[in-house]
């Protein structure tokens, strides 16, 4: 399915052959994102449980977000609330506006389900862009503090400053 047109832009549905055009993007970014990744991506999409947004620029795989038809984990399981999982754009296109126009969709996609869209956002420098665009978009902390590997992190607990440091971020539409 096609959700945006601009002629060199087109934001649509994951294609199975997307899924040999991210990996070589991100390897060639020097990010490891596996195929088997993708393929579960794709074949959710295929059964109806995870919509995969893909963004294509000049005929090439420009960026992508997945999401769930609610939260499964954190504070939002089982509150019907949508949820963004995995957003993306190889490092080449960014700062040209296809984020912004990902989001769009996605966004659009989740506000015939619900009044609320969910996501979690790393905490460390390298989600930093991620971080201000979405306060930007109006996603604001849901107060229940920082999550590490799925669990609400207790105060003054140990954790690392990795890819599983995250905070919760919820917007109503």
């Amino acid at each position: 399915m096609i959700y945006y047109n601009s002629g060199n832009l087109i934001i649509r549905s994951m294609l199975k052959s997307d899924i040999e055009e991210f990996v070589k993007g991100f390897s060639e970014q020097g990010w490891h994102k596996s195929q088997e990744q993708f393929t579960n991506y794709y074949n959710e999409q295929e059964s109806s449980e995870r919509l995969v947004i893909i963004a294509e620029i000049n005929g090439n795989v420009a960026g992508y977000v997945t999401l769930l038809p609610f939260a499964k984990v954190g504070p939002f399981a089982n509150k019907n609330i949508p949820e963004v999982v995995d957003f993306n754009v190889l490092i080449k296109y960014q700062r040209k506006g296809i984020g912004n126009k990902i989001m769009d969709t996605v966004e659009n996609l989740a506000k015939g389900k619900s009044e609320h869209i969910s996501l979690a956002v790393g905490l460390h420098s390298g989600y930093g862009s991620a971080q201000r665009m979405y306060v930007k978009r109006g996603y604001v902390p849901d107060g229940s503090g920082v999550w590490y590997k799925e669990k609400q992190l207790q105060p003054y607990s140990t954790c690392e400053n990795d890819d599983d440091l995250i905070l919760y971020l919820l917007k109503s539409f």
